[in-house]
């Protein structure tokens, strides 16, 4: 029983780990494909969002590009508040464009435009010359304060920042302008030519005396620093004063969120992606987006032809030109230089971009402020925004090697932080030309899975579906193929049992009679074991015959009509012998109502389905109690009609009431048994009553079990 035991554990044993061995083969490489399938994907996703990234890029810069190009465009002229205006040659006097108000959003965030000449004075187009009444300028009262806050505005924070001096003659000629006719006094609108014209000398002399007095150390000296390629930090225009250290800690630069090197960026994927994008093919698609870029990185000094009335300054105003005799009025056209624009991030935060004009050997700075963040946002955050990018990266703008504005990405359906990909840099670029210290850093966040993920991940989810269960089936069929073969084991040994035991007592009954050893009454007694061992041989050699017939071809049945009674009659006269030799006192007991109930059966088959019954029963109830067998029959609520077999042995097990109809299935060790017979006979009982549409099951009775076979009723035509 032990042996048994073991050798059965290690048949488990030795099928599990081949099993295991067979899934690990077949599971690691699905695995490595089905990674490296994840891993295209992911990659894919990535090098998409890359060429999203930079196409939003160029996109971002052509649209700057082109507002520059526009902004380049103004001629050195347009810096006044007013100019000659179309053919120089025609004398035509006009407001500047960049002389309107509101300011013009030419560009992103514009707060407005300045100018400083070679002595280092700030005027910007927004106010006409100091000897101007702004009302005989076009410029209301409410106009005028709005204009002259603004231009307070650009003075303030060009000073701030060092730029230009906190008092320059502009803005003390344009603090002591007078105000509109329409808010000067009675006594001052009466007065006489003479005084007027005393006043505008005092004015004259004033001017005079303010530029004297400018201070020479911010003429356009800090602006050439704005021009060296190194931070200003490294490279101070000037000596940092206490004060000046304070309002940097106040003001901060608002632009610095850290070095661009601490946001340490994954850049292998990026690499990789740059190395595909090396080819001919996307070199060559990629050609007409750098065309821009080309354009940008010519830009050189230009010369135009700037047109002004003779002895009018560039910033006169319309007054002094209507003073003036039209007739005698002469146009003088001067040739400038204009270098391209430069853009530079200040302490305050805030942009400028500047242009150095050379005029008749003096030099001059023309620009515009610009403030940051109102520039971020237009240019670059809200197209970022409007696309899928702000959905799965974040943006970072750095200046230089300081990063300046942080957009977060949003939260969508992606792969997990385990993917590897968060932090993963997706793309950089610099703008082109002036904008070249401004940086685009574009990391992933969330990286959406997309279609194909989905299919791969039910895909994966299918095979190890697959895998577990068919590592699983394989397993329980091994388990009853190697069970099944010691039932075969078991069943030969059983078989062969079987056949010798009758076949030595039919040999040895048999050479007694030869012999003439028994008398009249032992050789009556005789004939009747060789008769009854004879049976016994018939019967098993049937179950043996109908096991093979099954198991090979099925079974063929020969079915008819056939009533109760006629069938419990033929049972009758072919068991009666059989149970009383036995020892056992056999009962039959049938329905009046099942007694003409027909059933369409193989009489042949059904005799040998109860026969087994009957065997069974006196096999497993020979040391019970009563030696009794019942046979019934009846017919059951579900209009079947039922066949039982009942003994008064000890029952059958809860536990294995499903497992006695398997073919070869013993209750009993072959090593420990105490009863007789090959494990077939139930197993025929369950596949002959199934076979002819019938249903065989077992219920414990007290005491004994109770062996019901249903068939169901004809119907009657």
């Amino acid at each position: 029983m032990l042996s048994v035991a073991r050798d059965n554990n290690r048949e488990r044993k030795r099928l599990l780990g081949l099993l295991s061995l067979l899934f690990v083969a077949l599971a690691l490489p699905t695995a490595a494909v089905i990674w490296q399938a994840y891993s295209r994907l992911k990659w894919e996703a990535f090098h998409q969002f890359r060429n999203q990234a930079e196409e939003l890029t160029q996109r971002i810069d052509n649209e700057l590009a082109e507002r520059i190009a526009r902004a380049e465009a103004q001629r050195f002229a347009d810096y006044s508040f007013i100019n000659v205006g179309g053919d120089p040659a025609a004398g035509i006097l006009q407001r500047s464009p960049l002389s309107a108000f509101p300011v013009e959003q030419q560009l992103p965030g514009l707060i407005g435009y300045f100018q400083v000449d070679a002595d280092g004075v700030f005027t910007t187009p927004l106010l006409p010359a100091a000897d101007t009444n702004p009302a005989a300028a076009g410029i209301g009262d409410e106009e005028y304060r709005a204009r002259l806050a603004l231009t307070r505005e650009i003075r303030g924070i060009l000073s701030d920042n060092r730029l230009v001096g906190e008092r320059t003659v502009a803005t003390i000629a344009a603090e002591r302008m007078p105000e509109p006719e329409a808010s000067l006094p009675e006594s001052e609108k009466a007065m006489p030519a003479a005084e007027d014209k005393e006043r505008d000398e005092d004015r004259g002399r004033s001017d005079v005396a303010g530029r004297q007095g400018a201070e020479a150390t911010f003429s356009q000296q800090a602006f050439d620093q704005l021009s060296v390629a190194a931070p200003r930090e490294e490279q101070p225009a000037y000596q940092e004063t206490p004060a000046d250290a304070e309002r940097a800690d106040a003001d901060g630069r608002a632009n610095v969120y850290g070095k661009v090197q601490d946001l340490q960026l994954d850049d292998a994927l990026n690499r990789r992606s740059e190395v595909l994008e090396a080819s001919a093919e996307v070199a060559a698609r990629k050609q007409a987006g750098a065309a821009a870029q080309t354009v940008g990185a010519s830009r050189s000094r230009r010369l135009e032809q700037a047109a002004l009335p003779e002895g009018v300054p560039p910033l006169a105003g319309v007054a002094s030109i209507d003073a003036a005799d039209a007739g005698d009025l002469r146009i003088t056209t001067f040739e400038s230089e204009v270098d391209p624009f430069e853009f530079r991030l200040l302490d305050s935060g805030h942009f400028v971009l500047f242009r150095k004009v050379w005029r008749e050997g003096e030099r001059y700075i023309q620009g515009a402020l610009i403030e940051q963040s109102a520039f971020l946002s237009e240019a670059i955050d809200a197209p970022f925004r409007a696309t899928a990018l702000s959905g799965m990266s974040d943006l970072a703008v750095g200046y230089r090697d300081d990063v300046i504005a942080l957009v977060p990405g949003g939260s969508e359906e992606s792969y997990s932080d385990a993917s590897g990909m968060r932090g993963a840099l997706l793309y950089r670029s610099r703008l082109s030309a002036p904008l070249e210290a401004l940086e685009v850093i574009f990391s992933v966040s969330r990286l959406p899975s997309g279609p194909g993920a989905a299919v791969l991940g039910w895909t994966t989810l299918l095979l190890a579906v697959v895998f577990m269960g068919g590592f699983l089936a394989i397993y329980r069929l091994g388990m009853g193929q190697i069970r099944l073969a010691r039932q075969q084991q078991d069943f030969v040994s059983a078989v062969s049992h079987e056949l010798k035991t009758p076949l030595t007592s039919i040999r040895m009954y048999g050479e007694m009679l030869r012999e003439g050893w028994a008398d009249d009454t032992r050789r009556q007694q005789y004939y009747e074991y060789i008769h009854d061992e004879s049976e016994r041989l018939t019967r098993l050699i049937e179950n043996v015959l109908r096991l093979s017939s099954i198991t090979r071809n099925g079974p063929s049945f020969d079915l008819r009509p056939s009533t109760a009674g006629e069938l419990m009659g033929q049972l009758r006269s072919k068991i009666a012998s059989q149970v009383e030799r036995a020892g056992f006192e056999l009962s039959f007991s049938i329905d009046e109502g099942a007694k003409r109930a027909e059933v369409l059966i193989d009489e042949d088959c059904f005799v040998q389905i109860l026969i087994n019954l009957v065997d069974n029963a006196i096999k497993f109830s020979k040391k019970a109690g009563a030696d009794r067998v019942d046979i019934g029959a009846v017919i059951d609520g579900r209009r079947q009609l039922r066949f039982s077999v009942r003994d008064y042995g000890p029952g059958v097990p809860r536990d294995q009431m499903k497992k006695i109809f398997r073919l070869f299935y013993r209750t009993e060790s072959e090593l420990t048994r105490e009863t007789v017979g090959t494990g077939i006979g139930l197993a025929i009982v369950h596949q002959l009553a199934t076979a002819m549409s019938g249903k065989v099951d077992v219920v414990n009775r007290d005491p004994g079990a109770e062996f019901r076979v249903s068939f169901p009723l004809r119907a009657v035509s």
